[in-house]
């Protein structure tokens, strides 16, 4: 059987390379040779071309000038020639150099002391393709070269009978020591089980040992308890066999019951002590127990989605990425702030106006401050819509404020876009979190329960978070838009509320 050479492939991928390098070098000196070459020729061509033009360069003759250019352009190195006055204006350009670009060799044509003009003559670049053309029989024989050298290798590195069998006796020995290995490490195995077995089988036997003696020595302490017993027992009795009076006997029994008896009450109070004392130190356990388990319910009704609600708070924030309002002067932050309440206090106003909203009213008088501004609504019957309410008004007092910051940045005046989050009251500080941490500007966060979201369902749509992290963000909303009638509504308010105190559009 012939086995190939080891690492045929390999070597075969170094040849590959080795060729490749091979002709790289000759691409690159062959290059280096004919540039060369072609500068010191251009450079003669030129010099021979002013001494032929220079009377006609001198008079500006541009027949002739062409005449003379159309002789070296018939150069196969030559792309174009262009000659200029000593005004370098071009007289004749001859040739393609667009199409074929290459190194460009200017001289200036002199007369005496006098510049008559200038010869600029273009030299076309060899591709390296055209090199491998004109090198084709070095990169041939270089190939055939190589594939000769794989043959050579292929065949002189095949390994002879002695070394197939030598290699044969060392796998057979490797086999060997691995069967002897893994049959010392199988006795060892079981020699290992056969011993844990005999520990195990002694330490029952010692196990049921002392269990014998311990119950023997239990039975032999009780026997000696009962054989004390009863010798107390008889001392009792025989030392009262002298005693024949019956008020003795009786004095005797009363005073053997109320042993009997402070003994029994003895017990009784010993173990009524035990068991108060475990119950002691079990309680204060079982009350954290208890007070974990009703802080878990509350959170669980306090995050449920059907939780009940009479309430509903808006709270708006400004969007101030960069604590501008922070960095204000008093004399603009306090007018603007209290433009902005203005505004908050009118949208309600105008809003609650609405015959949709009945039965919903204003608990608190909301006002605006470097952390925003919140507004508690609240239905004053069952069927008055709370969370529509608080839904209108966060989207129309965005609706307001984007109007305002738009106006105030046209008069190169400061101004905040703001955005609102509408929750019942219960989830106020959640909501509050989640517009500092996801809220987004001119957007509006909702987070209500089912019966909530089933006021607004009709009028609105929303839109979950994507990818929530937390509870509240599962169960947060986003506002996305609202129906024909909601959106005319919102926009006949916000023009009864500009048109009240439009005015107050602006502030010094």
């Amino acid at each position: 059987m012939t086995y190939l050479a080891p690492r045929q492939g390999l070597f075969a991928i170094i040849l590959l390379v080795s060729f490749c390098l091979q002709t790289l070098l000759l691409v690159i000196s062959t290059d280096q040779q004919l540039s060369k070459s072609r500068a010191l020729k251009g450079e003669q061509m030129v010099a021979q071309l002013i001494d032929e033009a220079r009377l006609s360069l001198e008079n500006k003759d541009r027949v002739s000038l062409s005449v003379i250019a159309n002789r070296y352009t018939s150069e196969q190195d030559v792309t174009r020639i262009l000659i200029k006055d000593n005004n370098d204006d071009i007289l004749v350009p001859v040739g393609n150099a667009p199409m074929q670009q290459g190194d460009t060799i200017r001289q200036i044509a002199t007369k005496g002391d006098a510049v008559i003009g200038s010869v600029a003559l273009t030299l076309k670049d060899i591709s390296k393709g055209e090199i491998i053309a004109m090198q084709w029989p070095f990169v041939i024989g270089m190939l055939l070269l190589h594939l000769l050298l794989w043959l050579i290798y292929g065949y002189l590195a095949r390994p002879t009978k002695e070394q197939i069998n030598a290699i044969s006796r060392d796998i057979s020995e490797l086999h060997r020591e691995q069967f002897r290995q893994l049959d010392q490490r199988g006795s060892e195995r079981d020699y290992d089980r056969s011993s844990y077995e005999d520990d195990r089988r002694a330490a029952d036997v010692e196990v049921t040992q002392s269990t014998v003696d311990n119950t023997a020595t239990a039975d032999a302490s009780a026997a000696v308890r009962t054989l004390n017993i009863h010798g107390a027992v008889n001392s009792y009795i025989r030392g009262q066999q002298g005693a024949t009076s019956a008020d003795a006997d009786t004095r005797t029994d009363t005073e053997h019951d109320s042993d009997i008896s402070a003994g029994i009450k003895d017990d009784v109070d010993a173990t009524s002590k035990a068991e108060s004392a475990h119950h002691t130190e079990n309680k204060p356990s079982e009350t954290s127990h208890n007070q974990s388990i009703g802080k878990v319910a509350h959170g669980s009704a306090h995050l449920s989605a059907t939780r009940t609600f009479d309430s509903v708070r808006v709270q708006i924030v400004f969007h101030d990425e960069f604590n501008m309002l922070e960095r204000l002067a008093p004399a603009q932050r306090l007018p603007y702030l209290a433009l902005c309440t203005q505004l908050l206090n009118q949208a309600t106003t105008e809003l609650l106006k609405q015959p949709l909203l009945l039965g919903v009213s204003v608990i608190n008088e909301p006002s605006f401050d470097d952390k925003g501004a919140s507004v508690l609504l609240k239905a004053d019957n069952s069927h008055a819509k709370v969370a529509l309410a608080g839904v209108m008004l966060g989207k129309l007092y965005l609706m307001l404020n984007k109007i305002i910051h738009d106006k105030h940045i046209e008069l190169s005046r400061f101004a905040l876009p703001a955005k609102a989050g509408v929750s019942d009251d219960a989830q106020s500080e959640a909501m509050m979190h989640l517009l500092h941490g996801i809220g987004k500007k001119e957007q509006m966060l909702i987070l209500l329960p089912n019966a909530g979201l089933k006021q607004i369902s009709h009028h609105v749509q929303v839109q979950s978070i994507m990818r929530p992290t937390t509870v509240h963000e599962r169960e947060c909303a986003i506002f996305e838009g609202g129906n024909d009638a909601m959106i005319q509504r919102l926009a006949d308010v916000r023009n009864a509320v500009l048109m009240v105190d439009n005015q107050e559009a602006s502030y010094s």
